[in-house]
């Protein structure tokens, strides 16, 4: 067991990179360097070139960098801790040129700072801790470069970025490198792209917004058919609100105080509107437009609804960080004596979705009321107790968030993990006393008085987009052959059999079959290894002895030639693989 862990010993291999990139570039200033989740990162401020554009650092100035660590690593420089005057803090980086660290100062309270040194003279702003001396870093690796802005502020300087990692042996780095390069196999955007499923034209269009080509479209609408059947089965009813709506419903729910740097706005006829960032205002006024009984609740209203958020460009990340995208959402109308039953509803709806879509591993957080919100402590500590309530009831293991709820309750989230065991962002269930309150929502009680219905805000798979992302990354694109968007490819051997070629594929449409055919004028070898790089189940060859037997040669994806099948045949082995139909 090492004395110390490994959030320290990472964050002192980034001090020891910041050494490095000194001695190598004396002239760069320093930005700030923490330990992340699976490793490190630097930000630097290297000089400007002679056209006096800003440098970036390369991929081949990693390689320096790294020879200068193990340098340093191997003169065994010692960790030294100083505490002193934040004037005299602030006077000593002013004089090294390091004007970064010295705004940090500035913002910093109290009277006194925390200086680490190592090395010949190497001073950097730090509370610490960390390792003893360098020499305790066995195994490390500088992974990338990037631009950041200072702060992530988008008028900030740009800096570059320098991400590493370390372990405590070499055997962990060399499991995690090799995760790490089946992780960028599995890279959603290099999928969508080779398979052409989507794009996003940051030029044209703008940045975070998704373009689905015909193939993502139909993946898509699968996995939107397949919801909307679950939803009405399960007694919801659908919904559909409008893409803009007024500032004033946005000023009632809260979301205008508490979100309005997230929103994208618009003035018309000399009103504000708003693209609207969440779906539950408009489910509440449709919760209105009527008198609602107790004999009515719980009434679910579901809608798979497209909102937009302004998201720094920064953040944006393929499918998994967009500015427009769609939830599964729904929200749910109860009396309080229904509250667990449904919030048990919403968890089996949950966990049945993602053992159809082939998860079978999953974590569980409760996430708690943060400093910014609204409502009654009476109002969050019921509702918290109730989501608590039935997690414990159901045996799930689950974290707790202190103070990362949403602001106007508390919530459950469910994440996923993949095939490589990463967790992504799934199902979420947040409990809300207060928004049916400032909507003033009512039901009319067995006793003729009106009482509030309590509000569950819930989605199942959460954002349509970071699903498919979530999908792509976890079947590294082979998707099972239900949810491929082409399920059979048929390539008929000359331009003779072309008419049969159509034939077989308007019998397998007729079964409700996805089917392609390539008719182009090619070697069949070459579309072969096409079909194969797009991931398609099932290629169908036909040729002479095909046509005049009536059957199909089948090549099945991974698995190779399945040899020769008459058509019924083939078509009923297709319906066993098909747990639903589009």
């Amino acid at each position: 067991m090492s004395e110390f862990n490994l959030d320290t010993l990472r964050h002192s291999c980034a001090h020891i990179m910041a050494l490095a990139v000194k001695e190598l570039w004396p002239d760069v200033k320093l930005g700030i360097g923490p330990s992340i989740e699976d490793g490190f990162y630097y930000d630097f401020d290297k000089a400007a070139n002679e056209q006096g554009k800003k440098e970036l650092f390369s991929p081949e100035d990693l390689a320096k960098i790294e020879s200068k660590m193990k340098e340093i690593i191997a003169k065994n420089e010692p960790f030294t801790q100083q505490e002193v005057a934040k004037p005299e803090a602030i006077e000593l980086f002013k004089n090294r040129g390091e004007f970064y660290k010295v705004e940090l100062l500035e913002d910093l309270p109290g009277d006194k700072v925390s200086i680490y040194k190592t090395g010949e003279g190497f001073l950097d702003l730090c509370k610490g801790p960390h390792i003893n001396s360098t020499g305790q870093i066995k195994a490390f690796k500088l992974l990338s470069v990037a631009g950041a802005y200072w702060r992530g502020i988008e008028t900030n300087p740009m800096l570059g970025r320098i991400y590493g990692t370390a372990f405590f042996t070499q055997k962990e780095l060399e499991e995690y490198l090799k995760h790490r390069e089946e992780a960028k196999k599995r890279d959603h955007r290099k999928l969508g792209k080779e398979l052409k499923y989507f794009d996003i034209y940051f030029e044209q269009a703008g940045t975070g917004l998704i373009f689905y080509h015909p193939k993502g479209a139909i993946l898509r609408n699968i996995i939107e058919d397949y919801e909307k059947k679950e939803h009405i089965k399960r007694g919801y009813q659908l919904v559909v609100t409008p893409h803009i709506m007024k500032q004033d419903l946005w000023i009632t729910s809260g979301h205008y105080d508490y979100y309005r740097e997230n929103m994208f706005t618009m003035s018309i006829e000399n009103k504000e509107y708003v693209l609207k960032p969440m779906n539950c205002p408009g489910h509440m006024l449709i919760y209105k437009s009527q008198t609602r009984s107790y004999k009515d609740l719980p009434i679910r209203y579901f809608e798979l609804g497209t909102v937009y958020r302004y998201e720094k460009s920064g953040v944006l990340h393929g499918l998994l960080r967009v500015r427009g995208f769609t939830q599964d959402d729904a929200h749910i109308f109860c009396l309080s004596e229904q509250l667990r039953f449904e919030i048990k509803g919403v968890l089996d709806f949950v966990f049945d979705t993602m053992k159809f879509f082939g998860f079978r591993d999953f974590s569980v957080e409760l996430s708690t009321r943060p400093a910014k919100s609204i409502g009654s402590d009476s109002d969050w500590e019921r509702s918290q107790k109730a989501l608590e309530d039935v997690l414990k009831e159901t045996k799930l293991n689950y974290k707790i968030n202190p103070g990362e709820g949403a602001f106007y309750g508390p919530k459950v989230d469910i994440k996923l993990k993949d095939a490589l065991k990463r967790e992504w962002q799934c199902a979420t269930i947040q409990c809300d006393f207060t928004l049916p309150e400032r909507f003033k929502l009512e039901y009319i009680g067995s006793d003729g008085k009106p009482y509030r219905p309590i509000m569950l805000h819930r989605v199942i798979l959460g954002s349509i987009e970071r699903f498919i992302g979530t999908l792509l990354e976890h079947y590294a694109g082979a998707l099972p052959f239900w949810l491929s968007p082409v399920q059979v490819l048929i390539l008929p051997v000359k331009d003779a059999f072309c008419a049969y070629a159509i034939e077989i594929k308007e019998a397998l449409e007729k079964n409700n079959f996805r089917i392609a055919t390539d008719l182009r004028n090619e070697t069949l070898d070459r579309k072969i290894r096409e079909a194969e790089l797009q991931k398609i189940p099932y290629i169908v060859v036909i040729g002479e002895r095909e046509f005049k037997a009536n059957t199909v040669s089948v090549r099945k994806r991974s698995v190779g030639d399945q040899g020769e099948s008459e058509v019924f045949n083939f078509i009923q082995r297709l319906k066993e693989e098909n747990p639903i139909r589009t």
